[in-house]
């Protein structure tokens, strides 16, 4: 069996090398960070299947995951939709899951190096999965931090401002501890003590920044990431790359963790192939490359549409009056975007 060696630990790195771990092939993995820790992230799962998570031989890790069934969207202060869920989301914070899969990973015999940032060098064998390409001139912003004393009602909660969308998700079985995050644009470094909230008065949120004020944020759990663009990130010419290193869909889906599952799933028959000698690279690099197209290109590209639809003025009425009057289709939306 040929070496498999993984440029970045996140979801995509990690499955991936436990899917081929479990299959017999060596695998290295080199992360730049260090685990446990904390990330911007909306820590729901909308859209994966048992069957992938099978498959990447880590279903087992989610057995004790929370199931999200339903959901509602405000427009600023007023409430425009309740829906159900076509498919339950899974929900678990990035802390314990990113440190369950490196315990899995390990336990079968995968060799993790931790604050190792590998440099982009075209070779065989190596897998880039490092995360989003640096776009230092993105507005994008993205925020996330846990609170307790958030009431949320069973539901996954969606908050549609100006410029910005922000989701909140239960991630404890008793409701005690929410997770907030955030889609927001640059503006003004904040002066309270809460960025957070200051955002999200920023942005037309006034009754969702109260609701937060009142209650408790985990300063450990604050994260914040900049300069990042949505859609294909510009992949480096002949690398084999996945998750968000390849392409990005718009979080208000919840469907990103999911794609990096995804994403892994894609490309483990083809690495296989190369491990045991019966494709080239090079060949293999194209296969998941077209293969991943397969599977996210009309997908990403729908939530590109309704992502400038979310943050565009005229858009937002669109999509309050079509929610308001029962006709938008959420369903549909939902099985397309997971």
């Amino acid at each position: 069996m040929k070496l498999i060696e993984i440029a970045g630990g996140g979801l995509a790195g990690l499955s991936l090398g436990i899917a081929l771990r479990e299959r017999g092939v060596p695998v290295t993995l080199r992360e730049a960070s260090c685990y446990p820790r904390h990330r911007v992230c909306g820590e729901f799962i909308n859209g994966v299947t048992e069957d992938t998570l099978r498959n990447l031989g880590i279903a087992n890790i989610f057995h004790d995951a929370l199931r999200h069934h339903s959901t509602r969207w405000w427009m600023g202060p007023k409430q425009i939709l309740e829906a159900r869920l076509t498919r339950p989301a899974l929900g678990m914070s990035r802390w314990e899951m990113d440190e369950r899969l490196r315990i899995r990973f390990e336990s079968i015999g995968g060799r993790l190096v931790t604050k190792d940032r590998v440099q982009p060098e075209l070779r065989e064998g190596l897998v880039w999965a490092a995360g989003r390409r640096l776009e230092k001139e993105s507005q994008l912003l993205g925020l996330k931090a846990h609170f307790e004393g958030v009431d949320l009602n069973g539901f996954l909660e969606m908050h549609i401002g100006v410029g910005a969308y922000v989701g909140l998700t239960s991630i404890t079985s008793d409701g005690s501890k929410v997770n907030v995050c955030g889609l927001f644009k640059k503006g003004p470094r904040a002066k309270g003590v809460n960025p957070i909230v200051d955002a999200l008065r920023n942005c037309g949120l006034g009754a969702l920044s109260d609701r937060l004020e009142g209650a408790q944020m985990d300063p450990v759990s604050l994260t914040g990431i900049s300069g990042f663009q949505l859609g294909g990130q510009r992949v480096l010419d002949r690398f084999c790359s996945l998750g968000d290193a390849e392409r990005m869909i718009p979080p208000f889906t919840g469907n990103g963790m999911s794609m990096a599952f995804e994403s892994a799933e894609c490309a483990l028959p083809h690495l296989l192939s190369y491990c045991e000698g019966v494709e080239t690279w090079e060949k293999v690099t194209e296969q998941v490359k077209d293969s991943l197209n397969d599977r996210f290109h009309k997908r990403v590209r729908l939530a590109l549409q309704l992502h400038r639809c979310l943050t565009h003025e005229v858009g937002r009425k669109v999509l309050s009056s079509a929610a308001t009057a029962g006709i938008l289709p959420f369903s549909w939306l939902h099985r397309k975007l997971s």
